[in-house]
């Protein structure tokens, strides 16, 4: 099956932001559409990778589709969240806590494990048991670039003939490439080959997390790679040929209050999630601006939530995140006193429950059909 041709009516696009152990918060919105699928066709056994073409993700959201793009139903991959989620936030050991808060290995071991051929054979990129199109951010800390990865074999450094071609890569190495946040995981060090005037460089490189990128929410970077000339796929856009669904872990204000100074260390600590969610929400606005939107909460009090008829939209477009206000925050230190951090695994139940509740709620087929 050829995932580059263009798909005859609509392409579907579906993309999951990063936010660490909140991806369960993202996952019921993806089990609820899962649900209302399967409802709309009369296949109890239909999984996301059946209806959409092209899935992407970042940091936990690259895990989501990775795993969603290999066939799974939303259901396993629920499970396998909630029951490798402690080996995930393995705590370093004495020698490493001064670089990072925990250890790499485990989750290179999960993932390695998990991502491989009938043969046990690792994995990669190009591997046939993708059954979509799929897009990790990674940032490559050596040269301090986004650097998106696609399984799309027509991609510039996706070419067959070429030494190093990106699709021989190892799909987990990938995946965790895009999970290893600053501070909290050790990069992931990939050997990338290059070759330029018919001489063949390898290059090692040092991977980290893609949310330290302007993509933590990659939906507008997914819709430009399946559309943009240069990435070679060239799908056709316009409201009839596209739609994009865009899928947060919840937003948790980042804003200092009442506290009008702040000490050194408290701007050190605030000024990365700031920039994360400001990024987020520009992605968040031009998707809304070059589309039609059908839902989303207001982007602020001047814009509102854009949700209208837009004669010239590129895609289709919904936006399903939630606003974490002080009913949740308290109800989340009623379980952990650690609150909405990315690592407190604490509050598995009380994210899958808030995603549940939120995605029954709001959740429509059109939003995006």
């Amino acid at each position: 099956m050829d995932l580059t041709t263009p798909p005859a009516s609509r392409a579907r696009l579906l993309a999951f932001d990063g936010g660490g152990i909140r991806g369960l918060f993202s996952l019921e919105i993806a089990r609820r559409i899962e649900t209302l699928l399967r409802e709309k066709h009369g296949r109890p056994d239909l999984v996301l990778a059946d209806h959409f073409h092209y899935l992407g993700g970042t940091s936990t959201g690259a895990i989501i589709a990775t795993f969603l793009s290999w066939g799974l139903p939303v259901d396993e991959v629920v499970r396998l969240y909630r029951e490798n989620a402690k080996v995930m936030f393995t705590k370093a050991g004495f020698t490493s806590m001064h670089k990072n808060r925990f250890a790499g290995q485990p989750i290179s071991d999960f993932l390695r494990n998990f991502f491989v051929e009938d043969d046990g054979s690792p994995a990669t990129l190009g591997t046939s048991k993708l059954k979509t199109l799929l897009l990790v951010v990674t940032r490559n800390a050596s040269t301090g670039s986004p650097w998106p990865m696609s399984n799309n074999p027509r991609a510039v450094y996706n070419d067959r003939t070429q030494p190093g071609c990106n699709l021989d890569l190892p799909l987990w190495q990938i995946v965790r490439a895009s999970t290893a946040a600053p501070t909290f995981f050790p990069p992931e060090v990939i050997e990338i080959t290059d070759q330029k005037s018919g001489v063949v460089k390898k290059h090692v490189f040092a991977f980290e997390d893609g949310g330290v990128t302007p993509f933590n929410n990659p939906a507008y970077l997914l819709y430009t790679m399946a559309t943009l000339p240069e990435y070679r796929l060239h799908w056709p856009d316009g409201k009839e040929r596209m739609s994009l669904v865009s899928v947060g872990t919840g937003r948790v204000k980042t804003g200092r209050g009442l506290k009008i100074d702040e000490n050194l260390l408290g701007q050190a600590k605030s000024v990365p999630a700031a920039l994360i969610g400001s990024a987020q929400w520009m992605q968040d606005l031009a998707c809304r601006q070059h589309g039609e939107c059908r839902h989303g909460e207001p982007l602020d009090s001047e814009l509102g939530d854009l949700v209208r008829e837009n004669p010239r939209a590129a895609f289709l477009y919904s936006r399903y995140d939630k606003s974490i206000g002080e009913a949740e925050m308290e109800g989340a230190l009623k379980v952990s006193k650690k609150g909405f951090t990315l690592d407190n695994i604490e509050l598995m139940d009380f994210l899958g429950e808030m995603g549940q509740e939120y995605a029954e709620r709001v959740v429509k087929l059109e939003h995006f059909e």
